[in-house]
């Protein structure tokens, strides 16, 4: 892969700080308080979540100009959920994407794009096969 960008980000942890490159981030991190902290900042869960909606939303804007269709009034939420791995004792991650599609996208149409935009979404290959992914339309 030629790299078009690359952003870099450093962190200590997560009770601690993730500050970008740039200096565009400068955020607090704390455990949540379902984890045991005291949610007085963000946590890496979020971020994930962030940067998996917004790439998934370009990802169906890009899918959806291509085959002509009207996306506009698409949403994307991500909900990243962190929990025990059963085959290593340590954690793992899983996502639900859920686009809230407008009534044309409603039935096969809509699944149909979710399934081209998964397909193609950079976040989606980073994460096919490594955990699951859910797609659901509301």
């Amino acid at each position: 892969m030629d790299a078009l960008y690359t952003a870099v980000a450093t962190a200590n942890g997560r009770e601690g700080r993730t500050v970008s490159s740039d200096g565009q981030i400068d955020l607090t991190l704390a455990f949540p308080e379902a984890l045991g902290g005291n949610g007085k900042g963000t946590n890496p869960e979020q971020l994930f979540a962030a940067g998996y909606a917004a790439c998934f939303a370009s990802a169906m804007s890009n899918v959806a100009r291509q085959e002509k269709i009207d996306v506009t009034d698409v949403s994307v939420t991500a909900e990243v959920s962190i929990g025990k791995d059963e085959t290593d004792g340590g954690f793992g991650l899983s996502v639900v994407m859920r686009a809230e599609l407008p009534d044309h996208l409603q039935g096969p149409a809509g699944e149909a794009l979710l399934k081209k935009t998964h397909a193609f979404c950079p976040y989606s290959k980073a994460t096919r096969g490594n955990i699951q992914v859910d797609l659901v339309i509301e």
